[in-house]
């Protein structure tokens, strides 16, 4: 009889200058059986901690010593450059798409973007940075809703029907088929009919798919008509 192996649990860092807040976070990712192997109260510290502990996935504020501003983001940013494999979920109280679209850059992989205020269920937000671990996506809903305003569909987008566009930005928010079907009101089977219309519509049809599903959110959300209006 074979045994599977048994994965190590995701490894985290955790950034926020609020303590209490900070402290919360990392009981409800340890109490979900993840290894939060460092805390961080400013974004130096963030840095450091995550360059030397390595983790699979940093949780960090935006709005973070020295400077107050959006220092976390910078932290966030610069680190996804210096550790392409690490995953960062934002959980912040600012629902700005444009900084979602600037922690993303060119690489979908393993982004989160949480508001604080509607992290409702403890059981979804660890699985959210779990996936952002393992190198999936997961949005905000309002976050994708913003994203989706009426602007100027780039052509690549506009092969894309409205049903299809619904599906996608339901991907976005790091949705699987069958959490897209509930949310839609359609069925699992229409939901895998429209992402593989997605996937050749966007001429993503060689890749994994796993794969695919990060470059199809990754066009979405770096589209022309969001782009220019960060500018």
């Amino acid at each position: 009889m074979s045994i599977a192996p048994v994965e190590p649990p995701v490894r985290v860092c955790v950034g926020d200058d609020d303590v209490l807040l900070r402290r919360g976070v990392v009981r409800v990712l340890r109490d979900a059986g993840l290894d939060v192997v460092a805390e961080a109260g400013d974004a130096p510290a963030l840095v450091a901690k995550t360059l030397a502990f390595r983790p699979d996935v940093a949780v960090v504020d935006i709005r973070m010593p020295p400077g107050n501003g959006d220092d976390g983001l910078r932290a966030a940013i610069e680190l996804r450059g210096r550790l392409p494999g690490l995953g960062v979920v934002v959980l912040t109280q600012h629902g700005e798409p444009e900084y979602a679209v600037e922690l993303i850059g060119d690489r979908a992989e393993g982004v989160g973007y949480l508001l604080k205020e509607r992290v409702g269920d403890v059981d979804e937000f660890c699985a959210a940075v779990v996936r952002v671990a393992r190198g999936g996506s997961a949005l905000d809903p309002s976050i994708v809703a913003m994203m989706m305003r009426p602007r100027p569909v780039p052509e690549e987008l506009a092969r894309l029907t409205e049903r299809e566009l619904a599906v996608l930005g339901a991907m976005a928010e790091g949705r699987s088929n069958a959490g897209i079907a509930g949310a839609l009101l359609i069925s699992v089977a229409a939901v895998e009919k429209h992402v593989t219309a997605i996937f050749r519509k966007l001429g993503l049809v060689s890749e994994a798919a796993g794969h695919r599903r990060v470059q199809a959110v990754l066009r979405f959300l770096t589209s022309d008509g969001l782009t220019a209006r960060k500018k």
